[in-house]
């Protein structure tokens, strides 16, 4: 176990315990994270789960897949930094991963 901080657009660092296996997402609404809306619950088709990977981490969570560059290109905002939440699995190597989380879905 391990934790995953989601920096607010308002700056609040909100920590999450990891779960191996589980993806971003799920552990962000499990744990009431503000601003991740997974309407879709995770199946790529919505992007309403949208974070922009902080730059310490990049490397470590590796560029977004095919379908889900495709599907960023629908949230609001993506910057080179975005992912979907829903397509990060969380692993003992993202220990400590920083995330932000955008104004709007």
């Amino acid at each position: 176990m391990g934790t995953i901080t989601y920096i607010s657009p308002a700056g609040e660092a909100i920590q999450v315990e990891g779960i191996a296996g589980a993806s971003l997402m799920q552990l962000a609404t499990a744990q009431g994270v503000p601003g991740i809306v997974a309407e879709c619950g995770g199946s790529l088709s919505c992007a309403t789960c949208h974070v922009y990977v902080d730059a310490a981490w990049t490397a470590a969570v590796g560029p977004p897949g095919e379908t889900e560059a495709t599907m960023l290109e629908f949230a609001e905002a993506p910057r080179p930094s975005s992912r979907l939440s829903c397509q990060i699995k969380y692993t003992t190597a993202l220990d400590g991963l920083i995330v932000h989380v955008p104004e709007a879905q």
